[in-house]
């Protein structure tokens, strides 16, 4: 029954996170979409991470591959490794920290199937803590290439596309000024290629967003951020205006992470209100 359904392969860069990659792999193992690989890469992690990769991989051989790195190669270089052992029609974002609904392959493969104008797949997200759900990032439904001039098109690690995507893209840029943004020039180069994309509505994926998440926004990736931002506004043909926004979203990093931790709580608060919209940022 399983060959019979594209296989979607799943990318994830793993680096220090043993206490959160258990909980990751198993919300892949309890998918309700069986036919799917992971081919995951441990970016010479010190605590442990690899050990608890390698029993998974041990556990199932079938599905599971482990690669490694060396030495700290950043997520970019370490997703490009990835891409060169995948095996599927599709092919799936996810992270080391945090969990996909058990539905969340299910309903992208079906997507893309029902839609072959569609070349990516994205979906709606929750955040959440050790202590408490979040707010829910709500994605725009049919974003193009004007959507980057005012927020962000897609989450990064909910992501599905058709293998071809990365190909033609040659997947993720490795120049320096995309450090910790590289989703964000991904983007840019997406729609300057003339691809389509869209999200589904509904939080089929849970991103863990603690102390920890927030701290490695630092001033060195908001600056790449904003580079980024100018670079892709050139490439799509913006208008000089535009550029107003990434300015003030570079001014984020003069924010405290306890006090950005006290805003997603009070964002928790307005989700219940009717009508509240919180798009990606």
């Amino acid at each position: 029954m399983r060959e019979k359904r594209p296989l979607v392969s799943v990318i994830m860069g793993a680096f220090n996170c043993a206490h959160t990659i258990d909980e990751a792999i198993q919300s892949l193992v309890e998918q309700t979409y069986p036919n799917w690989e992971l081919i995951v890469c441990d970016d010479a992690s010190s605590d442990g991470t690899l050990e608890a990769l390698l029993l998974w991989q041990t556990r199932d051989p079938d599905r599971i591959r482990v690669l490694q790195n060396s030495e700290n190669l950043k997520l970019p270089r370490t997703l490009n490794k990835c891409l060169t052992e995948v095996r599927g029609e599709y092919v799936a974002r996810m992270d080391g920290d945090d969990v996909a609904t058990p539905t969340r392959l299910g309903k992208q493969v079906a997507f893309l199937l029902s839609h072959p104008e569609i070349d990516l797949v994205g979906s709606w997200m929750q955040r959440f803590d050790d202590f408490r759900d979040g707010d829910i990032v709500r994605s725009p439904l049919a974003p193009d290439r004007n959507t980057l001039r005012a927020q962000v098109p897609f989450c990064h690690a909910t992501i599905m596309t058709r293998r071809a995507v990365y190909e033609d893209l040659t997947g993720y840029s490795l120049h320096p000024r995309v450090e910790r943004v590289e989703d964000i020039d991904l983007w840019y180069r997406f729609f300057e290629a003339g691809f389509v994309g869209a999200n589904i509505e509904e939080p089929l994926y849970r991103v863990r967003e603690d102390m920890a998440a927030i701290r490695r926004r630092t001033f060195s990736a908001r600056l790449n951020l904003l580079r980024t931002h100018f670079r892709g506004h050139r490439l799509l043909g913006y208008p000089l205006v535009a550029s107003v926004r990434p300015l003030i979203e570079f001014c984020k990093v003069l924010v405290p992470a306890r006090l950005i931790l006290v805003l997603r709580s009070a964002q928790k608060g307005l989700q219940r209100s009717p009508g509240n919209d919180n798009d990606a940022r």
